[in-house]
């Protein structure tokens, strides 16, 4: 065989595998007759697919000078003549889920804070639509028409969902009405940390998806909802983020029966499991969340739960940061039962904690800190960290909360103290496994090698380790 006939032969080779594994990967994309299966998809389901408009009434001044007080002052009355009440719209998508009732489901930030709503369906009925329940945390809303026999869609399993899978997307990007898109799954739990968005666990779809998509379902190619699509990455291309809908499945029922979502709690500050801390405590793992603070009376302290112990798994599911455990237990309702795998002193134990309701408290003001020095007599400067008993005028300069434990009144810079990130008006409670009450307790914590120093402070009312490992 000639080297142009082997090449030619290999070409074909190659041909027929790329375009058998294109075929492939369609899955049942080309049907018998030809036609794309999205076909006979987008016929199905666009008719539980609905259209949203909104309008909330908003002030807007048209004045030249605004709401400058003199001029209102001078003006009188006459002055609010320059401000108006106008309604601010704003488009979405959403489906249905219950035909029988007329609920529907979409995204919380499209309907979460509007005075009036209106629901299209395709074949051109509208209907107004009043909000039965939203959730700010997986930014899904529940709202409901007045209308019987309705088409409405199936929810699938997100969580059987994988990357590479054909998906199809639904919804009225920037008003264009019902419009469909297709793509694959390009990646599951995805986290978005943005101004409104702060989310574990998206599914990411380059499937087109555009301002007004939002509230919209994805599709598998069996019709079923996977997803509510819900952002997207400004400036991008093929950046689509959709909310699981085993998450949606999980509080639907409570939006429709309560109107919110109680969420569970345990009752606990976290903070990522460190070398310094493994070595001080003698925990035998690399990963893990270390529990820095438990709250008087919460369902962890009721469970028994303690500062100190190191979370390594939750229901069997591996965590290996903080991050890991707050996003596993919110995703979790007050009420629920959740088993922790922890290590305290070394040794295994589990910890079953029912699931309190999540206070939406941030917390009261604490009081203004300053840096500042105090000249006292009872002072150390271990670690280049001058601290020093607490006295009344220090309580107060810092905005201490007790009288526990010991303050830093100044960092040396480039020190230990420095490089593990402690400031002034910091309040150590612990150092090196060692309560600390007096500046002797720290001297005695601090006698060691100074190669591993592990110590508890509260900052802000908030307690959490710092941690310093010598390499």
């Amino acid at each position: 065989m000639t080297r142009r006939l082997k090449v030619f032969v290999g070409l074909a080779v190659v041909w027929a595998f790329m375009a058998a594994a294109a075929a492939m990967a369609a899955g049942s994309i080309a049907a018998g007759d030809g036609a794309s299966p999205i076909v006979a998809l987008a016929k199905e389901c666009s008719p539980a697919v609905v259209n949203i408009d909104t309008e909330k009434m908003v002030k807007r001044s048209f004045g030249p000078f605004d709401d400058d007080p003199f001029f209102r002052e001078f003006f009188g009355r006459e002055f609010e003549n320059f401000n108006r009440t106008i309604p601010m719209k704003g488009k979405g998508s959403g489906f249905i889920v219950d035909g029988k009732e007329g609920y529907i489901l979409t995204n919380n930030h499209v309907v979460g804070d509007a005075d009036k709503i209106t629901v299209t369906l395709l074949d051109g009925r509208t209907f107004e639509a009043s909000l039965v329940g939203k959730d700010s945390t997986f930014d899904l809303a529940v709202v409901q028409v007045k209308a019987d026999n309705l088409p409405s869609l199936e929810l699938g399993d997100s969580d059987a969902a994988e990357v590479g899978e054909w998906v199809v997307a639904i919804g009225n990007p920037h008003g264009f009405e019902n419009s469909v898109t297709a793509g694959i799954i390009s990646a599951k739990n995805r986290t978005l940390q943005a101004a409104d968005v702060n989310f574990r666990g998206f599914l990411q779809t380059d499937a087109a998806i555009n301002p007004g998509n939002s509230g919209g379902p994805l599709l598998d190619m069996k019709g079923r909802v996977i997803g509510i699509n819900t952002a997207i990455v400004p400036y991008a291309q093929g950046l689509g983020f959709a909310v699981p809908v085993n998450m949606a499945k999980q509080i639907m029922n409570d939006l429709i029966e309560n109107g919110e979502v109680k969420r569970g709690m345990l009752g606990i500050m976290l903070q990522d499991l460190d070398a310094a801390f493994a070595e001080t405590y003698k925990v035998p793992a690399e990963n893990g969340a270390v529990v820095a603070q438990v709250m008087p009376n919460s369902p962890a302290e009721k469970s028994g739960l303690k500062r100190g112990d190191v979370i390594f798994a939750i229901d069997g599911k591996e965590m290996k940061k903080a991050s890991d455990v707050v996003f596993y237990v919110r995703n979790k309702l007050a009420g629920n039962t959740v088993s922790l795998e922890i290590y305290r002193d070394s040794k295994k134990q589990t910890v079953k904690v029912e699931l309190g309701v999540m206070d939406d408290d941030s917390g009261q003001g604490r009081g203004t800190r300053e840096r500042g020095r105090d000249r006292g007599a009872n002072e150390s400067t271990r670690i280049g960290a001058r601290v020093s008993v607490i006295t009344p005028d220090l309580k107060n300069r810092y905005g201490l909360e007790s009288d526990k434990g010991i303050v830093v009144v100044d960092v040396e810079r480039g020190s230990v103290a420095h490089e593990m990130g402690l400031r002034a008006g910091d309040q150590i409670l612990e150092a090196n496994r060692r309560e600390i009450t007096s500046i002797a307790d720290w001297e005695r914590a601090m006698s060691g090698d100074g190669k591993t120093v592990v110590v508890l402070v509260n900052r802000d009312g908030r307690q959490r380790y710092f941690m310093y490992k010598d390499r």
